[in-house]
C-alpha cells in the first residue's frame, strides 16, 4: 500500500478541499470520512492535515471558525471559499487528464485493459 498512499499524499490538498466542498468541516471529521471512504486502508497523519490546512488557508483556499460547542472543546472549522472551489474543479480535471494518460501508458495503450 506504500506507493498508494505515496499517490494519494500527494492529493492530500484535494481531498480536503472535495471533503469541504460538501459541507464546512473539522480535522477530526475529515479524517474520519477518509478512513471511512476508504474502508480503514488510508489515514493522514494529524502533522499532515493540519500543515495543509494552513496552506489551503495561505492560499485563501480556505477560511476557518471557531464553532460553538456546548459539549466538549471548541472545534476549528474550516469552510471551502470560491478560489478553493475553482482549484478543485481544476484540481479535478488534472487529475482525470493524468490518469488517462497513466493508464494509457502501464496498459499498452488499450484503455479496456
Amino acid at each position: 500500500m506504500s506507493i498508494a498512499s505515496d499517490i494519494i499524499r500527494g492529493h492530500t490538498e484535494t481531498i480536503i478541499l472535495a471533503h469541504l466542498a460538501e459541507k464546512d468541516s473539522y480535522g477530526y471529521e475529515i479524517n474520519k470520512s477518509i478512513k471511512e471512504k476508504t474502508n480503514n486502508q488510508y489515514e493522514l497523519k494529524e502533522a499532515t492535515l493540519y500543515s495543509a490546512f494552513r496552506r489551503l488557508e495561505q492560499g485563501a483556499l480556505i477560511t476557518s471558525y471557531w464553532g460553538d460547542e456546548t459539549t466538549g472543546a471548541r472545534r476549528k472549522y474550516y469552510s471551502i471559499t470560491s478560489l478553493g472551489r475553482i482549484s478543485l474543479n481544476q484540481n479535478k480535471r488534472d487529475w482525470n487528464e493524468a490518469k488517462e494518460l497513466i493508464d494509457k501508458l502501464i496498459n499498452g495503450g488499450n484503455e479496456n485493459d
